[in-house]
């Protein structure tokens, strides 16, 4: 008798896990499904929002708005959510993004990243040699005697970023200079970007976003 009840267990064990498996493997077509669809639906807002301002690559013509092709994923899932939850505060940020990733969700905001993260970068733009010179060595060495640090030590050598700070190369520099402005004024709440930007002066900045935008 009481093998019987122990069969019986067991057997209604193993259809509980069968029937547990089944339905996640007959979950998996949608869940792919769901996938492609939200990856499709975020190459079509990247191309036909996005790419207004920022170029259907990413590689954006009007210096108001900077350039996403090539930038880190994480950098841009980072800033996506910002807009969305209205804590990145520059102006450009209220005028344009607040509104445009109000709606946004975590996957679609993943697949927009995924996307501009994924796109080639266009060449740099030439720049006076002596304002690229100086500009190279406030990046390389930073302003010790004004307590500037070198922004390749965050940013890199080459200012291609890592996963945890932006890409620099290729960038606007007109966006660059606004963007020194709004960590100088706190606009942009990032407190170690303060401390770099506080002490650089109107030439400086100009000298070191020149040379940014003449990278590759």
């Amino acid at each position: 008798m009481r093998s019987n009840i122990i069969d019986v267990t067991r057997t209604k064990w193993w259809l509980a896990v069968i029937g547990a498996m089944s339905l996640t493997f007959a979950s998996l077509p949608l869940r792919a499904q769901d996938r492609a669809a939200i990856v499709q639906h975020a190459r079509d807002l990247a191309i036909g929002v996005c790419g207004v301002c920022h170029g259907p690559d990413g590689n954006s013509k009007n210096p108001m708005f900077p350039r996403l092709a090539g930038q880190h994923a994480w950098y841009l899932v980072q800033q996506l959510k910002a807009f969305r939850d209205q804590t990145r505060g520059d102006p450009y940020a209220i005028a344009y993004m607040w509104g445009m990733a109000s709606e946004l969700s975590d996957p679609t905001i993943d697949a927009l990243a995924d996307y501009f993260a994924h796109q080639k970068t266009g060449p740099g733009k030439r720049h006076n040699p002596a304002m690229l010179a100086r500009g190279r060595d406030i990046f390389e060495h930073g302003l010790p005697s004004q307590g500037v640090p070198a922004c390749a030590l965050c940013h890199g050598p080459d200012a291609l970023g890592s996963d945890q700070y932006p890409r620099l190369a290729g960038q606007h520099a007109e966006y660059i200079l606004k963007q020194l402005g709004s960590f100088q004024s706190n606009m942009r709440d990032i407190a170690v970007m303060h401390g770099v930007a506080q002490n650089l002066r109107t030439p400086e900045m100009q000298a070191v976003a020149a040379y940014l935008e003449s990278l590759p």
